[in-house]
């Protein structure tokens, strides 16, 4: 089969396209041919050498996409050929056939399109799991969410808008920006304008995927409020002292979205409450940018270097 690897770690010029052994089927496993495979911040910290990868020779990234069950391991009873399945945390997905593990493997509903469902996938979970595990927020409570207009910005906007949150955000160009308002937010504040200072206490939670920002965060948010930390998009953050957070009972408040998903049940339930929005109009995903995946390369330059806002999927 052909896939997207690299043999040794650095920028996107060392991934390569080309054949690949194949994976195999085991029992419990389903070969899916994928249609749609998502790229995600992960997996350039993967390809840099910075994050957990699975062993492979060669190395090959991915860990998420859509595509047509086709084959079956002899104990797996709940899937058969030619059935439609999402996968959002199973390794060497950047090739022409993946083996997902049954309980790793998402029903999606016919309503919902491959390219909907691609987008939504590993970074829709994220914005279900940061909106409903971590922050917990009520209706008219006030946000922010830095990147408002990434790919888990963009989801958790509307997710929190749908529950009756007031969304405010930050982006980094004015286009982006007018993207982020026209998905509802409240008010966007671009990076690199004076906006802070007017805004200090003022928020119930803010949401911080930058890293770099939290001090920023933690200033923004009022006595008793939440800074949801889950990502370093910008930089490691820099560390935080507990006392502080003690004098205005502030929390920081973390997690790993695969403390979450534990098994097929807990994938499922989740993926439903997240298909529910869409099927009820209240998440709207915009196009996807769509790179065939021999040209895996140029996608990790574009999300790298920030010339997309939305998803980015990979086509074999």
């Amino acid at each position: 089969m052909q896939a997207l690897y690299f043999n040794h770690f650095g920028g996107p010029e060392v991934l390569k396209y080309g054949p690949v052994s194949a994976p195999q089927l085991t029992a419990t496993t389903l070969f899916v041919k994928p249609t749609y495979i998502g790229l995600n911040f992960a997996d350039i910290y993967r390809r840099r050498g910075t994050y957990h990868l699975e062993p492979h020779t060669p190395m090959i990234d991915g860990y998420e996409g859509l595509g047509e069950v086709v084959a079956v391991g002899t104990a797996v009873s709940d899937f058969t050929v030619g059935e439609r399945v999402l996968f959002v945390d199973v390794p060497f997905a950047n090739a022409e056939l993946v083996a997902v593990p049954s309980d790793h493997a998402i029903r999606v509903p016919a309503q919902i399109d491959d390219q909907t469902a691609a987008s939504i996938g590993l970074q829709g979970l994220t914005a279900d799991f940061l909106a409903h595990d971590l922050a917990q927020n009520q209706p008219n409570d006030r946000v922010l969410i830095h990147g408002i207009s990434g790919g888990v910005g963009q989801l958790l906007t509307q997710i929190l808008i749908a529950d009756g949150v007031q969304v405010y955000g930050v982006a980094s160009t004015e286009a982006k920006r007018q993207l982020a308002l026209s998905l509802g937010a409240k008010q966007v504040f671009l990076r690199q304008s004076d906006w802070a200072s007017a805004y200090t206490a003022a928020f119930d939670t803010v949401f911080d995927g930058a890293g770099v920002t939290l001090p920023l965060s933690l200033n923004l948010i009022h006595p008793r409020g939440r800074v949801v930390f889950y990502g370093m998009a910008g930089g490691n953050p820099p560390k935080i002292d507990p006392i502080d957070l003690m004098a205005g009972s502030k929390s920081l408040m973390t997690g790993d979205l695969w403390d979450f998903l534990v098994d097929a049940n807990s994938r499922q339930q989740r993926a439903d409450r997240l298909f529910k929005y869409v099927l009820n109009g209240q998440i709207m995903v915009n196009q996807p940018t769509i790179y065939p995946l021999a040209e895996g390369a140029k996608a990790h330059t574009a999300l790298e270097t920030g010339q997309v806002a939305g998803k980015i999927l990979l086509r074999p």
